[in-house]
């Protein structure tokens, strides 16, 4: 295995080479990895507005809604409950896009950044490789209780992965039906019903296959959950023909027991521009996107406490 290394800083961005694999991070934004490029090909959705400082209240969406972000302590926007009566006001998507992080071992593209809702740290360590099937990124989280009492947390990664007409989504053949969170137009029913993979029923009757990627101009925007998942069903998979590529994305469901899926051609943003077209495959702690809604799947780090985590993408190239 050809370990990949660091050839450049560029306007604070960090630059990441394995082969033809190329990977740029922007620690000032968010440590947001912004592009991860096979060649000339990107991987990634691009900035649907021109990057800029973010505040601790804007919404996702007036922001450049692009590339890949680390959601924690929380999805959606919510308000927690703590133990000691106070309340935690989350922002949607979190905290972590909008901070500045700090480089703790640039060589192995080691980046922490501070939450400012909860007392939370987070470390993400990542490296780019050559391996025979292709090439890796190979992605180690840790976060930290830096307060004083337990605090509730949940995290779900968010790359967001061009996707055009005629790719596949793939899931291990043991899920036959996700969690549904939410769908533009409400095309697929209402947020908690249970949805059927691949084949699924369209409110209005009829039916779609999920795992096919549709157009741009279909104005799709669906995000679904599938889990709690065994050990078998650790992976999926964004099969793109006309990229060349497979992008597989694996994890441990004993840390990460979730699996999101963030389906958009062209449904979101509901304000007028650009509009996304990708699948986001997110390994996640929670089915649910709100760090306010309990269940089973709910966690709290004691104070300073750690938990880790990791996820792999392998990127292989196909016959197109």
């Amino acid at each position: 295995m050809a370990q990949g290394k660091i050839v450049g800083l560029e306007n604070e961005n960090v630059v990441l080479r394995a082969g033809n694999l190329s990977l740029t991070l922007l620690p000032h934004l968010g440590g947001k990895i912004a592009s991860i490029r096979i060649g000339e090909t990107e991987l990634l959705q691009a900035p649907l507005l021109p990057y800029a400082a973010r505040t601790q209240t804007m919404a996702f969406d007036e922001g450049d809604a692009s590339g890949w972000d680390e959601c924690l302590p929380s999805v959606a926007a919510c308000s927690v409950q703590l133990a000691d009566g106070s309340a935690a006001q989350i922002p949607d998507h979190g905290d972590l896009w909008r901070v500045e992080w700090q480089s703790t071992g640039a060589i192995e593209g080691t980046l922490r950044a501070e939450c400012f809702s909860l007392p939370l740290v987070l470390v993400r360590r990542l490296a780019v490789s050559e391996t025979e099937a292709g090439r890796e990124l190979r992605l180690n989280y840790t976060a930290t209780n830096t307060g004083k009492k337990a605090i509730p947390w949940s995290w779900a990664a968010h790359p967001l992965f061009v996707a055009e007409a005629g790719d596949r989504i793939v899931l291990p053949d043991s899920i036959h039906c996700l969690r549904l969170e939410g769908s533009g137009g409400q095309r697929l029913g209402t947020g908690g019903e249970t949805v059927s993979w691949p084949i699924a029923r369209l409110a209005a009757g009829g039916e779609t296959d999920l795992s096919l990627a549709q157009s741009i101009d279909s104005g799709i925007g669906d995000k679904l959950f599938a889990g709690p998942l065994s050990a078998k069903e650790n992976w999926c998979a964004l099969e793109r023909p006309g990229a060349g590529v497979t992008i597989r994305v694996s994890f441990d469901p004993a840390a990460t027991p979730y699996l999101g899926l963030w389906i958009c051609y062209g449904g979101w943003p509901d304000r007028p521009g650009a509009k996304q077209e990708c699948v986001a495959m997110e390994p996640c702690t929670a089915p649910v996107d709100s760090l306010a809604v309990p269940g089973p799947w709910s966690r709290t780090l004691a104070a300073g406490e750690s938990f880790s985590w990791p996820m792999t993408v392998e990127i292989q190239s196909i016959e197109v």
